[in-house]
């Protein structure tokens, strides 16, 4: 303001030389001369008004500013949401590691989730709109989200209070699908009721995180050449938090990991990784697991493959995408047409394909399964091994897991051995019955309406749907859990594992899910509404015991995140550490924590 005023005054006074010069003729001609009378001095130009304080919910980050929103009225929280962590990973950041936002001036907004990361939509997928909505129904399996969606989201108690401990949530989904957005992450009520700084970050799904193939190799930066885009999508979140997160109110010295089901896999991947040394300082996983077949017995189903076997599944991409736009006729002219390409050829091609129609036929082909990529780089060869060894972060670990994890995965169960899928609806009919459920109103469905008959009565001993997914819940994921903490028990003894028991749905949904997979979510955030799992879990007559529960499971994180011990007088028990237990359950009206002496 202060320049252009000082310009306009400038303008002004030159103006009134040249009428001063014209009056008296200007010329050379040797005239006589006539003088104006003195004009009066101008006045000084108006003072600049200072600059505008920023508003209170504005902070600074290494990018620039951001405001976020006072929500204290309705959460007790302030909250900044869609807050960029690394720049757009699109064109020719497409498969390279993440790279510092570009800085920006001004105040950006941050009152809205950013982008859910591009993905083919399934049952936990964002709808059309990047939000939990009906429109999830019409979107299963066709793309849906962005490339450019490399955000976090940061709530904190609506308080002054300084070096509170921090929370980095990693999301779930099979590392194919899921978004920040999912009214059942809203960090609220966690960091209301355990007093802290609780983060949500996105990070790149499915061939776009984890894709193992030389010819996007370029000998970069640290990372460049792993595949493992997603875990150095982790790590830069964890890098934002150290750099940042003093400006929220949180302690950077001081940030838990968290994770569930893909989720847990990468936070325990990053425990194991060189490159992220330093960035956390606790881990709290739900549900994952890090083991190759090589660590397992066997009969078991190992979370992780050798790198060879993504190697393989990169080069049948390749094949798969040549075949699908026409370069090449077949399988056997696409590996022809591969060896008459330079390696910066084809990787050119790769990125300059539509990310969703990419997608879309990497899945149609049965490629679009991930995993993290032990690729000696990243990831240790054998993470296992290493943890064996003693080369992993050796933090205090919260791991938990539900009783019944395999009930959410009942449709593999023809894939494993049985007869059947578990299940006798399609995602789009379980989506429509769990979106439109009421809780409260008297039961319209019937477990023969999504149980295949075959596997009924649930309770059938051997046969019965509970027997049959609980092969699932014992042959992965108790197999890498045993696994995991057995190993790790080895290098440090202050390790904690609860078991989810809850299992209060109203019916069917207590027969089709129970304690199922992802069901412990709700309790670690408190978050019972506006989620297709909530939709199935509430209602009034088990509100009062499944809530008192939630409450003791906020107390225990919070204590946790504190002081490394989950212990707090709300669980009503005393949690051993591994090989012992906790159980978490509730009556209708009450909360009920039992201490297991070791598990089974």
């Amino acid at each position: 303001m202060a320049a252009t005023t000082t310009a306009a005054a400038a303008r002004a006074l030159a103006a009134a030389a040249c009428l001063a010069l014209a009056a008296c003729g200007g010329g050379s001609s040797g005239g006589s001369f006539s003088f104006l009378p003195a004009a009066p001095p101008a006045p000084p130009p108006p003072a600049a008004p200072p600059p505008a304080a920023d508003g209170p919910m504005v902070r600074q980050t290494t990018a620039g500013k951001i405001e976020g929103v006072d929500d204290s009225a309705s959460s007790g929280t302030w909250f900044w949401k869609g807050v960029p962590f690394a720049q757009p990973p699109v064109g020719a950041l497409r498969w390279r590691a993440p790279v510092e936002p570009e800085a920006w001036s001004g105040i950006r907004p941050a009152a809205k989730f950013g982008n859910a990361c591009l993905q083919i939509g399934r049952l936990f997928s964002p709808g059309a709109n990047n939000t939990y909505d009906a429109t999830i129904g019409t979107t299963l399996g066709k793309p849906v989200g962005s490339e450019d969606c490399l955000f976090v989201n940061i709530w904190r108690p609506a308080t002054d209070e300084r070096n509170l401990p921090v929370l980095l949530f990693v999301h779930g989904g099979s590392n194919i699908s899921g978004y920040t957005a999912d009214p059942l992450y809203d960090g609220a009520r966690l960091a209301k009721a355990a007093n802290a700084v609780v983060v949500t970050a996105s990070y790149r799904l499915g061939i776009l995180g984890f894709l193992n193939m030389p010819q996007l190799r370029p000998g970069g930066s640290a990372g460049d050449d792993s595949g493992n885009f997603a875990l150095l999508d982790n790590m830069a979140a964890l890098r934002f938090i150290k750099n940042n997160i003093a400006n929220f109110g949180g302690d950077p010295g001081n940030v838990t990991l968290s994770g569930e089901s893909a989720g847990a896999t990468n936070l325990l991947a990053v425990m194991t990784s060189p490159m992220a040394k330093g960035l956390f300082h606790k881990a709290f996983e739900m549900s994952g697991g890090i083991s190759l077949a090589s660590n397992l017995p066997p009969g078991t189903l190992p979370t992780l493959a050798p790198a060879a076997a993504s190697l393989a599944q990169g080069q049948s991409i390749l094949e798969k995408l040549l075949v699908a736009d026409g370069t090449a006729a077949d399988a056997a002219a696409a590996k022809a047409y591969i060896g008459t390409r330079t390696p910066a050829q084809i990787a050119e091609y790769l990125r300059a394909q539509e990310g969703g129609a990419m997608l879309a036929t990497v899945v149609a082909n049965g490629l679009g399964s991930v995993a993290p990529i032990p690729d000696g780089t990243v990831l240790p060869a054998d993470p296992i091994g290493a943890i064996a060894a003693g080369n992993y972060a050796k933090v205090p670990m919260l791991a938990g897991n539900t009783r019944d994890e395999g009930k959410l995965f009942a449709a593999l169960l023809g894939t494993i051995g049985f007869p059947k899928p578990g299940w006798i609806v399609t995602d789009a009919q379980r989506f429509s019955m769990m979106f439109n459920f009421d809780p409260d109103a008297p039961p319209t469905l019937t477990v023969a309406d999504i149980i295949d008959a075959s596997y009924l009565p649930v309770d059938t001993p051997g046969t019965g749907y509970n027997a049959a997914t609980a092969v699932i819940t014992k042959g992965l994921f108790e197999a890498n859990r045993d696994n995991l903490l057995n190993t790790m028990k080895t290098q440090q003894s202050n390790i904690w594992h609860y078991r989810l028991d809850w299992a209060q749905e109203p019916s069917p949904w207590n027969d089709v899910y129970g304690a199922a997979h992802a069901f412990d979510l709700p309790f670690v955030f408190g978050n019972f509404s506006g989620s297709l799992l909530s939709n199935v879990m509430g209602g009034k007559a088990n509100q009062a015991g499944r809530l008192a529960l939630s409450r003791a499971v906020m107390a225990s994180v919070g204590a946790f995140m504190r002081k490394g011990d989950p212990n707090t007088p709300e669980l009503g028990a005393t949690w051993a550490t591994w090989p012992s237990q906790l159980r978490l359950d509730a009556t209708p009206s009450a909360a009920v924590v039992t201490p297991a002496q070791a598990v089974p």
